[in-house]
């Protein structure tokens, strides 16, 4: 995958993030981007934080004390941990959203 079909997709892909965030109570969660880093910002403090690894064309994502990092998977179109492909990016913030805030976050 070139640059611009990864930037593309991490658009898209930062997109349905913040669409899944506008529809929630900014008080409880709120994401909000900053070049090509976005940020999930909990009522408890924790944030979460997404980003792209533009030379190796994946996706990190930080909360807490955990990390991973994504390849996207062209036949799947997911993007999917490098260190097991079980997890998947919005599984992930799914679940950080419903330990951080109680929250049943969708990323559709």
């Amino acid at each position: 995958m070139d640059e611009a079909q990864f930037l593309n997709l991490a658009d898209k892909t930062f997109k349905r993030v913040m669409d899944a965030f506008d529809a929630i109570d900014p008080d409880v969660a709120e994401a909000y981007m900053a070049a090509d880093v976005l940020t999930i910002a909990f009522a408890n403090g924790i944030r979460c934080v997404l980003n792209t690894q533009r030379p190796l064309r994946q996706l990190w994502c930080a909360a807490r004390a955990s990390a991973w990092h994504f390849d996207y998977d062209a036949p799947s179109g997911q993007w999917r941990s490098d260190k097991n492909r079980e997890d998947e990016l919005f599984a992930v913030l799914a679940g950080i959203a419903k330990r951080e805030a109680d929250l049943d976050v969708v990323i559709r």
